[in-house]
């Protein structure tokens, strides 16, 4: 199905904090589309599906997840005019550094030195709102006042937010790679709607698992903005894909869930540089060693 037509199916259940993480983590092996949000003090778990998901696996799924006890969950059908209404009802455009990220609804009142990027983000995650999101541009943004990488890799790129704006300011390539063929797509369509779509360069690929790796690497700059357990499990794979003395931005952990993901890139020889706490969610820029 494509991105941009049909229907989607949206999932969303409250569950603790612990359970949340958990489920949202279970639920990525099903779609790339998962969201946290903190309703304090119980978190609110959401997934958007392009087919209808098997209400009992997501119900062993919460059980799993939430100590064996079950949660009452919703799952509403939405038609494409109804998704995108609701992705863009109330979205403002908001200024990260020397980005003003907005909506194809906003057309005007930016500063003309502003990189503006439109962005609908349909079923893939990335508007800049959320504050994973705005911190990796944040961090990408300090990135390039320091260095100009030549070969970048988005993973995980869900809207095409992060490769858009590497792509506006290095106006070279940007590799873009998601697990969900719909945030592919989406992605492609907001690099055409930013006048990037020839510097992106996007495909569908479950991790590192595509020639396209082997092909276009080693990259000196990667960005991922997933979630901490498969940025953990992903630490081995980067190091093998990241250039000695690249820069690896990690984004989508909460704020405790930095120092076991930091373990795992400090035994790959990876270590930090810099941090960024936003929103209870923390992102982590890491340099590999340079031999």
């Amino acid at each position: 199905m494509s991105a941009i037509s049909g229907q989607s199916y949206e999932f969303s259940v409250i569950l603790p904090r612990a359970a949340a993480e958990a489920l949202a983590e279970a639920l990525e092996e099903l779609t790339a589309a998962v969201g946290l949000l903190d309703l304090e003090p119980e978190w609110k778990v959401e997934a958007w599906f392009e087919t209808p998901p098997d209400k009992a696996r997501l119900d062993e799924m919460i059980r799993a997840a939430n100590g064996g006890q079950a949660a009452e969950f919703s799952m509403t059908l939405l038609d494409q005019q109804d998704w995108v209404a609701k992705s863009l009802a109330g979205l403002k455009p908001v200024r990260i550094g020397p980005f003003a990220v907005h909506g194809s609804h906003e057309s005007a009142g930016f500063a003309a030195n502003l990189h503006r990027i439109v962005i609908d983000a349909g079923l893939a995650f990335g508007t800049g709102h959320h504050g994973t999101t705005a911190a990796c541009l944040m961090a990408l943004d300090r990135h390039l006042k320091q260095a100009r990488p030549e070969n970048v890799l988005d993973l995980g790129t869900g809207s095409g937010l992060l490769a858009i704006a590497a792509a506006k300011i290095l106006r070279r390539e940007i590799i873009a790679s998601d697990i969900d063929p719909m945030a592919v797509e989406v992605a492609a369509a907001n690099a055409g709607l930013n006048g990037v779509a020839p510097l992106l360069r996007p495909f569908t690929a479950s991790g590192f698992h595509h020639p396209e790796f082997a092909a276009r690497g080693p990259f000196d700059l990667i960005l991922a903005n997933i979630l901490a357990g498969p940025l953990t499990r992903l630490a081995p794979d980067i190091r093998r894909h990241l250039c000695p003395g690249g820069t690896v931005i990690l984004s989508g952990l909460l704020n405790e869930q930095a120092a076991r993901v930091l373990a795992a890139y400090r035994i790959q020889n990876i270590v930090p540089t810099a941090r960024i706490d936003r929103e209870g969610w923390t992102t982590l820029t890491l340099r590999k060693a340079a031999s």
